[in-house]
């Protein structure tokens, strides 16, 4: 992440592999800002990653991507509950941002 300007206080959580709707932070609440994910992709087949907000489902990663390190930048806050994070078996994600 060489260069890139993070908002002061802005931290990361690690996702493990196999996660449904991880909240990210303590609580999470809306306004929590999700700048970047940063997935690794260890098994293509489940490689699937969901973003939600409070219970917005939002599709980030297919299954079948290829085995790899990926930066997806979210740059946005939650308008409707904590960002939560669902990982396939095949993956985990270090969520970069503001969480409650």
């Amino acid at each position: 992440m060489s260069g890139i300007q993070l908002p002061f206080g802005t931290t990361y959580e690690t996702v493990a592999a196999s996660q449904t709707a991880q909240v990210l932070g303590g609580t999470g609440a809306i306004g929590d800002t999700l700048v970047r994910l940063i997935v690794t992709v260890n098994t293509t087949a489940s490689s699937t990653v969901t973003i939600l907000d409070g219970s917005t489902s939002i599709a980030i990663m297919p299954a079948l991507t290829p085995v790899g390190v990926y930066s997806i930048a979210i740059e946005a806050n939650s308008v409707s509950g904590p960002w939560k994070v669902t990982t396939g078996a095949g993956v985990t994600v270090l969520a970069v941002g503001n969480f409650s």
